[in-house]
């Protein structure tokens, strides 16, 4: 009798090997069917235990693929999505609904990491809209990415977005952006001890916290990943800055240097992933914050920091791999998904958008298909 399992698996080695030509001659898959073992090439004789993980796989795309669908239906025709603006107090968030370019941007990264860019893939017409929103959002003086009132946090993701769009479409009007944006947030680095070396709510060289900073550290790793100029200094600086808001003692992450401060699940998450953006991967530093996050995972469902905490998480603990990623995932993956609404989306205090575009990344940074996610 034939073994039909290297047969199996050899097929399915080929299938992965296709993606990238398949993609060339379409635009795009509407969802993308290889789970994270697959791609890693692990274990592709065992076909019973390989083809769980694909059914599994593919059941969460689909569901992602209904949030998907859901912030596709609810874009503005300027390309935005309308949430609230504003700003966290204590364990809420305050503002007021308008459109949110911070939000818009989330968004699009949510599109673009199931694979649709400007001109393809099934999303690519919402791609496209939020790509002009946030251009729009640029002012022309000094390169700040902002819209009523925004802050730091938002230009950070804005900018990330338009350095992973500008790796997929090598467009002018986004590089030109893209430069100054990166300008800012280098002229807007903290020189002020003991602060010195992050970035705060402002575009002004004088506080520093750490969960901006994760943002803007992020946003600084896809610009120079796509070639805009980036000082080696400004890196070391914050790095430095991100060390000092350790806790040695248990690897949490303090939210400023300057007492009294606060520790938290979301700011140790943000904290870990500062330091896998700076390129530091295996540090103690880092391997310290990973015990803090498996001892400390948040047991309140729904509001900021929930998806805040989770959107750094993810990346930190897929990025380590391991046992700790397998019992993270299986438990924040059925968290979020018994959490979905009929219509597609979730919710939480900032905005049904918000809280959609966040769900739909963290399900899916298993795919390892953006670059800012992948290992």
């Amino acid at each position: 009798m034939i073994n039909i399992r290297p047969v199996l698996a050899g097929l399915l080695a080929i299938g992965y090997l296709l993606i990238p030509y398949l993609f060339s001659l379409s635009k795009g898959p509407s969802i993308l069917f290889l789970p994270h073992p697959v791609l890693a090439g692990e274990n592709l004789e065992q076909t019973d235990e390989t083809t769980k993980l694909l059914e599994e796989r593919n059941r969460i795309n689909r569901i992602v693929e209904k949030g998907l669908d859901y912030l596709a239906r609810t874009q503005n025709s300027n390309g935005s999505w309308t949430c609230r603006v504003g700003y966290k107090l204590n364990d809420t968030y305050q503002g007021e609904e308008n459109d949110n370019v911070g939000v818009t941007a989330i968004a699009g990264i949510a599109f673009l990491a199931q694979g649709s860019s400007p001109g393809r893939g099934k999303y690519a017409d919402n791609v496209e809209n939020a790509l002009r929103f946030v251009l729009s959002c640029a002012r022309e003086t000094d390169g700040y990415i902002t819209k009523y009132g925004s802050r730091m946090y938002e230009h950070g993701f804005a900018t990330l977005f338009l350095a992973e769009v500008y790796g997929m479409a090598k467009r002018d009007d986004i590089k030109s952006k893209l430069k100054k944006s990166t300008q800012l947030i280098i002229n807007s680095q903290s020189t002020t001890p003991p602060t010195d070396g992050g970035w705060r709510y402002q575009p002004a060289p004088i506080d520093s916290d750490i969960s901006v900073t994760v943002t803007i550290l992020q946003s600084l790793r896809a610009a120079r990943n796509v070639g805009i100029a980036v000082p080696k200094e400004v890196i070391d600086k914050a790095v430095n800055y991100v060390k000092r808001s350790q806790n040695p003692q248990d690897g949490s992450f303090n939210y400023q240097l300057i007492p009294p401060s606060r520790v938290s699940f979301a700011l140790t998450a943000a904290g870990v992933t500062s330091f896998m953006s700076a390129g530091e991967y295996n540090t103690p530093e880092v391997k310290r914050g990973i015990d803090y996050l498996m001892k400390n995972m948040p047991t309140v469902y729904g509001d900021y920091h929930y998806y805040y905490g989770h959107y750094y998480a993810v990346q930190s603990l897929f990025q380590a791999g391991g046992k700790n990623w397998e019992i993270y995932f299986n438990r924040v993956k059925n968290e979020i998904i018994a959490k979905q609404r009929p219509d597609g989306s979730w919710s939480d205090d900032v905005g049904e958008p918000y809280a959609t575009a966040m769900a739909t990344i963290i399900l899916q940074i298993p795919n390892d298909y953006l670059p800012i996610f992948q290992r």
